[in-house]
């Protein structure tokens, strides 16, 4: 029997994904098969560059070729993305149509490490060949400009009166505290809250962008509504530390997503742990574990544990994040795995209820 396209579709068929509980082949990930008695070559199209299965796939699908056409010498197996645009109802406004995927970060209360934790979710995922958009709507502390190192102000395009993003480390990024005198504090009430947080989003000329990683102030208040009454958000990722007195204030943000119908990504515990550089030894510093208890209580999908480690301060201080100032550290490998499965969250929600995936 000749080898054929359908007969390699066929084929593959027994591979399934975690995610959507249906084999790649229905999805519609497999794409531009051709088949001889001599090769095989297909691409495997994923919904995100930062899936933690893509090699999985790729050694599946080159095992089950392998088995069902003995004879083929040659078998090619190109792993690709394209990032699936959320399908969310539509809104009054969307200030950002150009944007596939956006992803809010927030936390019930501050000093969890928040925006740490959004600008090395953004580097992790633009290392993965993703387009990505960090944008620090932490109006009342905007932290980005030290974090990522921006020291200069942003260039404006005069023919269409924007702003243009600052391009640094791979993000385009922009945060208020690029436009202010950073000791200056920002004495505001809520309507210019909410009007800063507005301009941030409509007079800044974003280019196209897979993933728009938006760092939010703290609580629950005038930028977080905004926002959601602004932007089609994909989904929420709330970021905590183990102790009883943030995972309270988590429950309140999360809770807060959740009654205006954003889809919340996970959680993810912050500092959850200490390696001693010395003896190797552990310490829970504030506790740990209650950020997987909280999600498991909640419902929502628990992210991963990101360890206390000296390296993200020094990063941070140098303007770099972890993932690119320390990539060999065990916290640079655990915001790695952190962006993978926020980016799986993400597919997964913005295909919707219906499990469809879509290209």
């Amino acid at each position: 029997m000749p080898i054929t396209e359908q007969s390699v579709l066929d084929a593959l068929r027994v591979i399934e994904d975690p995610d959507f509980h249906k084999d790649i082949v229905t999805l519609g990930f497999v794409k531009d098969v051709k088949a001889s008695e001599e090769a095989i070559s297909l691409r495997i199209v994923l919904t995100t560059p930062a899936c933690p299965v893509k090699e999985r796939f790729r050694a599946q699908a080159e095992e089950v070729l392998s088995a069902a056409f003995p004879g083929v010498k040659h078998i090619d197996v190109i792993m690709d993305a394209q990032v699936a645009a959320a399908s969310r109802a539509p809104l009054i406004e969307n200030l950002l149509p150009q944007v596939k995927i956006t992803i809010a970060v927030a936390s019930g209360k501050g000093g969890v490490g928040k925006s740490t934790v959004a600008a090395n979710l953004a580097a992790a995922l633009a290392q993965t060949g993703a387009r990505v958009g960090l944008l620090d709507a932490d109006i009342y502390g905007p932290s980005m400009g030290v974090m990522l190192g921006v020291t200069t102000k942003p260039a404006i395009d005069e023919a269409r009166n924007l702003i243009l993003p600052m391009e640094v480390h791979g993000l385009q990024v922009m945060s208020l505290g690029f436009l202010l005198d950073q000791s200056e504090p920002v004495i505001w009430r809520g309507p210019m809250v909410m009007k800063a947080l507005e301009q941030l989003l409509k007079d800044v000329a974003w280019p196209e962008l897979d993933y728009m990683v938006v760092d939010l102030p703290p609580g629950t208040g005038d930028a977080q509504l905004t926002l959601t009454q602004k932007v089609p958000l994909s989904g929420a990722v709330i970021v905590t530390t183990p102790n009883e007195v943030a995972l309270v204030d988590a429950r309140k943000g999360l809770a807060m997503f959740q009654k205006v119908n954003v889809p919340i990504l996970g959680i993810v515990e912050n500092m959850s742990y200490f390696v001693c550089p010395h003896c190797q030894g552990v310490s829970d510093i504030f506790s740990r574990g209650g950020g997987e208890r909280t999600a498991k209580e909640m419902g929502v999908p628990f992210l991963g544990a990101i360890p206390l480690d000296p390296s993200v301060r020094l990063s941070g201080d140098d303007g770099t994040p972890v993932v690119l100032g320390a990539p060999e550290s065990a916290v640079a490998a655990a915001f790695r795995d952190l962006a993978g499965m926020v980016a799986r969250q993400a597919s997964i929600a913005a295909a919707g209820n219906n499990g469809k995936a879509e290209a």
